[in-house]
């Protein structure tokens, strides 16, 4: 079967959707795990953060200056010529709890303290007279209008409002609000659980003793698992076990039936429950009986999908009973084949084996999908750039090409140029790349000057 890049997006995404909403409460807007805010950092909030008090919880100082009160209701000019002596009161540090202003008075304040009752403004030091603290009994301050350099309380977040809304990725700024608001921990999704399978007898793992005494002849070290376990774990999906299957239908099916068989000690219809271990997060493992793994949500394959005689992934899931897998082939390259479906009702991705391949690969397909679905990853940034150079592209492929973008500067308008070849295989080229330049299906030429599309990496 043949599919256009749009077509299998859609697939895949509309896959995840079927399959998702079958996944345990945690996993989705109505349940959650709560965890300490240095833990939620990239984790989606279950449900609206409303604030339990007003930020500020009280009016206080904008400026170190002159806490005073004034009857100016409206702005005016500082440089009017107005002016008033005041007797100088107690001073008001950050933290204490200031006794009222008397008429007349001028108490110096300093940034961030309460405002005293009596007091409706604040005029800065430096344009008191003198400007500084401590020089006299009296003070000379110009005029300012009610307001002016107050920080009213609840000005930036008023109690009961909702300051992050359900399905938010959370990031720094998130932990400070949620700090500043007394919150010691919110409530986020489990993150999704991911099998993550390379295939190939030719493969070995980096540490592994078959390389002790250097590479054997023939074989290559796995770059997929550690790429697309970055991939995942940036889309905050936990990985539960990355491993490398040999050429073996049987063991690869073994393998998929071990992780996805259903939890003993369940206590829902779905089939999960969660932990929380000493350090405040979901314990991985608390939905699996000792000794045995955890079920996983997804399962990514890399290699084995092709059309060789060694493609163990088609060759065991093809015609498994518990699988319903489409291999397909998408007008895309690197990453024309691929594969998707189910195996016991767990949603199943394979891609190709080349590395390049499978990076765009989950750029392309499942990136979007889990952005789409569950908030995270953040999506790429979309950008238009020049091309610094000529560039051709197969008919009826939509080509991936990887490529260093550069910003504009100045006048100039942002450009483009590719790095390395178009093959599948130069992880090099690959590790040097900030972008992947698109050229769609029927841009068979483009020259230096033209506009593509280039997702930032």
């Amino acid at each position: 079967m043949r599919r256009t890049v749009a077509e299998h997006q859609q697939s895949v995404e509309q896959l995840l959707r079927q399959c998702f909403s079958e996944l345990p409460a945690s996993v989705q807007n109505d349940a959650g795990t709560p965890v300490r805010l240095d833990r939620a950092v990239g984790r989606v909030l279950v449900a609206d953060l409303v604030a339990p008090l007003d930020l500020p919880p009280f009016a206080n100082s904008q400026m170190d200056g002159y806490a005073i009160h004034t009857g100016i209701e409206q702005p005016i000019s500082v440089d009017n010529g107005e002016s008033t002596i005041y007797g100088i009161a107690p001073v008001i540090a950050a933290g204490a709890v200031p006794a009222p202003l008397a008429p007349g008075m001028a108490a110096p304040i300093m940034t961030g303290a309460p405002i005293p009752a009596g007091a409706n403004a604040v005029v800065p030091i430096e344009m008191a007279d003198p400007n500084r603290f401590g020089a006299g009994d009296t003070v000379r301050l110009p005029a300012a209008a009610a307001g002016r350099f107050v920080r009213a309380q609840g000005s930036d977040v008023q109690r009961g409002s909702v300051v992050i809304t359900a399905g938010t990725v959370l990031n720094a700024a998130h932990m400070g609000l949620a700090s500043a608001l007394g919150l010691t921990e919110l409530t986020v999704r489990r993150p999704l659980r991911a099998l993550l399978l390379t295939t190939g007898d030719e493969v070995l793992t980096p540490g592994d003793p078959a390389a002790a005494q250097g590479l054997p002849a023939g074989m290559i070290y796995d770059a997929n698992q550690a790429l697309l376990r970055a991939c995942l774990e940036e889309a905050r999906i936990e990985v539960l076990t990355a491993t490398t299957v040999r050429d073996d239908p049987a063991e690869l099916l073994a393998l998929l039936a071990a992780h996805t068989r259903p939890p003993a000690n369940a206590t829902n219809t779905t089939g999960a429950t969660e932990a929380t271990d000493s350090t405040g997060d979901a314990d991985s493992t608390g939905d699996a009986d000792a000794g045995s793994p955890p079920a996983c949500d997804l399962i990514i394959s890399v290699g084995g999908i092709s059309a060789g005689a060694f493609e163990v992934v088609k060759q065991a899931l093809g015609t498994a009973a518990d699988a319903a897998v489409e291999f397909v082939s998408v007008s895309m390259q690197p990453g024309g084949p691929q594969a998707a479906g189910t195996f016991r009702g767990i949603p199943f991705l394979g891609f190709p084996g080349n590395p390049v391949s499978a990076f765009v690969s989950f750029e392309m397909f499942l990136r979007p999908a889990l952005t789409a679905l569950l908030g995270a990853p953040v999506p790429r940034q979309r950008v238009v750039a020049v091309l610094e150079h000529a560039m051709t592209s197969p008919l009826g492929k939509h080509q991936v090409r990887r490529g260093i973008y550069s910003g504009p500067e100045f006048e100039s308008a942002p450009s483009v140029r590719e790095v390395g070849a178009e093959s599948s295989h130069l992880l090099g080229a690959l590790a040097q790349a900030n972008a992947l330049i698109q050229l769609p299906a029927g841009a068979t030429e483009l020259q230096a000057g033209a506009k593509v599309e280039v997702w930032l990496l």
